[in-house]
């Protein structure tokens, strides 16, 4: 396919046959959210395409960008992002279905007790196999919280 190659991330040396190795980290490279679109499979697709349409109709002022091949949405700082798994990270497929995270989920309430921390300090997920696990109102709420950290961040900063 056109629309993707190999991005190499870094060259080590071959200590046995003292010659380069190529690390791939991701499986594509894409120029829009619409490549990516054309690219998955589709039970991803149809997963990413809701959660999508969820971020762009509720969140006032969001900004879509392609942030290592997956949609990420900003407003003053990023506020979250939808990860397929066939877009990989590394050589190998990690998870199953679509990631939903959130740039800040430390600072998030999580009243819920959906997202998944993981070993990780900062960003948390929510993780989707199929279309009926979404609950909108649940997203928006979430997204509606994600909002309020990136004010309260946007507020800070102005103060210093």
């Amino acid at each position: 396919m056109s629309n993707h190659f190999r991005w190499t991330f870094n060259l080590e040396m071959n200590r046995k046959k003292n010659t380069a190795v190529q690390r791939t980290m991701q499986n594509v490279k894409f120029n829009s959210v619409e490549d990516l679109l054309e690219f998955l499979p589709p039970d991803e697709k149809i997963i990413v395409e809701a959660l999508r349409k969820i971020v762009l109709d509720h969140v006032h002022g969001v900004k879509e960008k392609l942030s290592f091949n997956v949609p990420f949405y900003h407003r003053h700082k990023a506020l979250c992002f939808i990860w397929p798994s066939s877009v990989l990270w590394g050589s190998k497929k990690t998870f199953d279905g679509v990631q939903f995270g959130f740039a800040y989920g430390n600072l998030m309430s999580d009243y819920a007790h959906v997202l998944e921390k993981g070993n990780r300090k900062q960003v948390y997920l929510m993780y989707f196999t199929h279309l009926h696990q979404i609950d909108p109102q649940l997203i928006r709420s979430y997204l509606t919280e994600a909002e309020m950290v990136d004010n309260e961040m946007a507020l800070m900063k102005k103060k210093k």
